[in-house]
């Protein structure tokens, strides 16, 4: 189990780039060109946020039973053991934490172009 989510996790992050940076680029011309919001782009913002916490569920799944995760005495000396068990879990919830709030809202306003903005 451990080694399909492993590989899940690091593959659905490829997955994860590609609509974020979709959803960005979208929004970006669409707010420079004063384009109306659709549907279409509600939908890849939610495919967007969707991904990510897909990913947040594999990633806090591989965290409980992961061998790179150690709370042995002294982990924070040693910086793979410190990535694992500290810094990338942290990051990976403030980047999320950030997807949602942005998407929710954009979902919530009422003008196209902040709507985009955000």
């Amino acid at each position: 189990m451990y080694d399909f989510l492993a590989h899940f996790h690091s593959g659905w992050r490829w997955v994860l780039l590609a609509l974020l940076v979709g959803a960005l680029v979208n929004s970006l011309l669409k707010w420079r060109r004063g384009a109306a919001f659709e549907p279409g782009d509600l939908k890849l913002n939610l495919y967007a946020m969707s991904a990510a916490h897909l990913q947040l569920i594999v990633g806090f799944a591989l965290y409980f039973i992961s061998m790179k995760v150690q709370f042995t005495e002294g982990f924070m000396k040693h910086a793979s053991s410190r990535f694992y068990t500290v810094e990338h879990v942290f990051m990976m919830l403030l980047a999320i934490a950030l997807i949602t709030v942005g998407y929710v809202k954009a979902k919530r306003s009422p003008a196209d172009a902040d709507r985009f903005r955000l």
